[in-house]
């Protein structure tokens, strides 16, 4: 890279064109911060509508709970409750009363309906507020698209609106600007109907981002039509990890292979963990099951375990390329039958720090 006048200029790989291209980003939007900057509190999604989980309703509160104490004991938690059945029902699993905030939600998938937290360059925290349409007109739930502007008003940011559709899933920042993310979510047509130019300068503008690292596709039977955080995540600047398969006839191995290849090939420090294997959903189908949903907590990383002894394999891995950091293996199996994990539900709000690029 390097700086062209005011502008900050960035070579860009696409898998199928092997040829160098050039993209010039203004950097004028400071870069969302890295999730492993410190955090003043993390929100986690409560599950109210019964219909959407079948049998793993109450499972699926109860593993939520206990992530909830975990961690609570890392940062402040704000439990997202919808109603007063599900306020009743988070106090009966021994939620904390202090811990609720009344905000209208459909579900607990809070990354995608919350706010984008991020700072302005004198620290002042600002809340990106974007459009939700249920993942492509998938689920349409009520209280979803009023989630992310009553988030930021509990949390007293200052809004900025902006008029397309983005889920917090979709993007992984490193703090200096790198954004990792899919064509098959950002370029959906049931998104926003974007081409990639589209799409990059949308997130430079609205997110700060300099360079954007284009990963194909995510998991198989992924209902967000590939959110990045379930198969790479930024662990440092330039420095990712992503899954390798466990089994060569994993239903996943082909996707895990070609994320893996795509960031090599981008350049990055990239480092791999064991996935969780082949995960079905209770209709037998192969669920979207991730090691990469794992949350950081202020000095912990709070990891989704699927499978007991495979999970505690894949977070030893973890743990050792990840020095400094305490990664707690926690069961969201039942969490899953929601289609997602720890990332997907909880929406992180980062400590009032001055932003330095």
């Amino acid at each position: 890279m390097h700086w062209v006048g005011r502008r900050l200029l960035f070579w860009g790989w696409s898998p199928g064109n092997l040829c160098a291209t050039w993209r010039a980003m203004t950097p004028s939007t400071p870069p969302v911060p890295s999730e492993w900057m410190p955090q003043r509190a993390i929100w986690v999604g409560w599950p109210r509508l019964a219909d959407e989980w079948g049998d793993a309703f109450e499972a699926a509160r109860s593993e939520i709970a206990h992530f909830v104490q975990k961690l609570s004991t890392r940062l402040p938690v704000r439990v997202a409750i919808g109603d007063d059945a599900a306020e009743r029902a988070a106090l009966a699993h021994g939620i904390a009363p202090e811990m609720l905030r009344r905000v209208p939600t459909g579900d607990i998938w809070l990354r995608d309906t919350g706010p984008v937290f991020t700072q302005s360059s004198g620290g002042e925290l600002l809340a990106k507020c974007f459009e939700f349409n249920g993942w492509g007109g998938k689920f349409d739930m009520p209280g979803d698209r009023d989630t992310s502007q009553a988030i930021a008003h509990v949390e007293d940011a200052r809004t900025n609106t902006h008029s397309f559709v983005l889920e917090g899933g979709a993007v992984d920042h490193d703090g200096t600007g790198a954004v990792l993310t899919t064509r098959e979510c950002l370029l959906n047509p049931n998104r926003n109907g974007w081409r990639e130019a589209d799409a990059e300068m949308a997130l430079e503008t609205s997110l700060g981002a300099r360079r954007i690292i284009w990963l194909e596709r995510g998991l198989l039977n992924d209902h967000t039509d590939g959110h990045v955080d379930n198969v790479a995540r930024f662990i440092g600047p330039g420095r990712v990890v992503c899954q390798r398969p466990i089994s060569a006839d994993e239903a996943q191995a082909d996707r895990l292979a070609e994320v893996e290849d795509a960031l090599r090939a981008a350049g990055l420090d990239v480092e791999t963990i064991g996935s969780p294997g082949d995960v079905a959903d209770p209709g037998g189908e192969i669920a979207p099951a991730s090691h990469m949903n794992f949350v950081f907590a202020n000095g912990e990383i709070l990891f989704p375990v699927y499978d007991q002894a495979l999970g505690e394999a894949a977070a030893a891995q973890l743990a050792a390329i990840c020095p400094g950091w305490r990664v707690v293996p926690i069961p969201s199996r039942a969490i899953l039958s929601g289609a997602g994990s720890f990332h997907c539900m909880t929406c992180n709000v980062p400590a009032n720090e001055v932003h330095q690029i």
